[in-house]
C-alpha cells in the first residue's frame, strides 16, 4: 500500500523525524491545539516526540503543499483499536488539524476528501466518523462542507490531555453517502442550460451514473423540436458504454431546480434491457435531500418481456 497521496495542491505523507520543526513552528500556537484537546508544543524535542509517538499510525499522514513538501498540519484514519467511537475493523475515526496561516483556504476539506476515497476505496472501510468539541467552529465547518452527517451531542467528555470535561460533537459518513455526494457533485457540474441552435437546447437536466468499477460518468439532456431528444440519464449510460463498461450501480439526475428525481419509463427499459438479470439492484436517487433511495426494482417490479 502506498504511503503518499497527491491532490491538486497537497502532499499527503507519512511523518519524518526531519519533519519535527515544521511541526513545532506550527503546534506552538495557542489557537491550534488546545481547541482540537491537545496542549500546544513547548519544543522542537517535544514535537520530535509527538512524531514517534503519536503521528506515527498506520494511517497517520502530514498534509505538504506541493510546493515545497513541508508539513503544515496532519492527518489520520484512526483504526479500530486507536478510537473510542467504533469497535468494527471496516470502521474508522477521522483526525485532523491546520497550521493556522492556513486556514480559510480550503486546504482541509481537499485533504480530508482525499482521505474519504483511501478510506472506501483503498482499506475498505464502509463508514468515518469525526467529532469536534464544542466552540471550535472551523472544525465543525470542515466536516460540514465535506458531507458528515451530524449524529449527536455529549456533554461531559473527557479531554485527558486538556486535564478538563467539554461537550462533544459526532458526525459520520458512510461510503453509500460519499458515492452520492460524488454523483451530485458531478451531475451539478455538467448541468448548463443552454441553446444550441433555433432547434436544439440541452443541460436543463443533467445526470451522473457508478458503474460497476466504482467510475462515475455524466451526461445532460438534449431537447430538439421533433421526438429525437433523448434524456440525461441515457447519455449518462452511452458515454459509460463507450469506455467499455455496462454494469450500473447508482443512478442520479438533477432538475433544474436542484433537486433529484426518478428516471423516465425509456430510461428505466434501456436499464432494464441493458442488466437484465442484475437491473432490480440498480439504485436510484429520489430525494437527494431527504437521502431517499429506491431500487430500480422497486420501480419496475414487473419488466414487460
Amino acid at each position: 500500500m502506498k504511503v503518499k497521496f497527491e491532490t491538486e495542491r497537497l502532499i499527503l505523507r507519512r511523518w519524518e523525524d526531519s519533519d519535527a520543526e515544521n511541526l513545532f513552528e506550527y503546534a506552538k500556537d495557542p489557537d491550534v491545539g488546545p481547541i482540537a484537546g491537545w496542549p500546544a508544543h513547548q519544543s522542537i524535542e517535544e514535537s520530535r516526540g509527538v512524531i514517534q509517538n503519536v503521528l506515527n499510525g498506520k494511517e497517520a499522514y502530514a498534509i505538504c503543499l506541493k510546493a515545497d513538501d513541508k508539513a503544515i498540519g496532519t492527518i489520520e484514519l484512526k483504526l479500530n483499536g486507536y478510537t473510542d467511537m467504533t469497535e468494527r475493523d471496516d470502521e474508522c475515526e477521522l483526525g485532523y488539524w491546520l497550521g493556522k496561516p492556513f486556514w480559510g483556504r480550503g486546504i482541509m476539506p481537499e485533504a480530508v476528501k482525499e482521505m474519504f476515497r483511501h478510506a472506501f476505496e483503498d482499506i475498505g472501510m464502509t463508514k468515518v466518523w469525526v467529532g469536534y468539541y464544542e466552540g471550535n467552529n472551523k472544525s465543525k465547518r470542515v466536516q460540514e462542507k465535506c458531507g458528515f452527517r451530524y449524529q449527536w451531542k455529549s456533554e461531559g467528555v473527557d479531554v485527558p490531555l486538556m486535564h478538563e470535561k467539554r461537550t462533544g460533537h459526532v458526525s459520520s459518513i458512510t461510503k453509500d453517502q460519499w458515492q452520492w455526494d460524488r454523483l451530485y457533485a458531478a451531475a451539478s457540474a455538467v448541468r448548463n442550460e443552454r441553446r444550441i441552435s433555433e432547434y436544439v437546447t440541452c443541460g436543463e437536466v443533467s445526470a451522473a451514473i457508478l458503474s460497476g468499477t466504482g467510475k462515475i460518468y455524466t451526461g445532460v439532456c438534449i431537447d430538439t423540436c421533433s421526438t429525437l431528444r433523448i434524456c440525461a440519464e441515457r447519455n449518462a449510460i452511452f458515454n459509460m458504454i463507450t469506455n467499455g463498461e455496462q454494469e450500473i450501480d447508482k443512478v442520479i439526475a438533477i432538475l433544474p431546480d436542484g433537486s433529484s428525481g426518478a428516471p423516465c419509463g425509456a430510461c428505466r427499459e434501456l436499464m432494464v434491457q441493458l442488466m437484465p438479470e442484475k437491473y432490480k439492484d440498480i439504485q436510484i436517487m429520489m430525494d437527494y435531500t431527504q437521502e431517499r433511495i429506491l431500487t430500480l426494482g422497486e420501480l419496475t417490479p414487473e419488466w414487460w418481456i
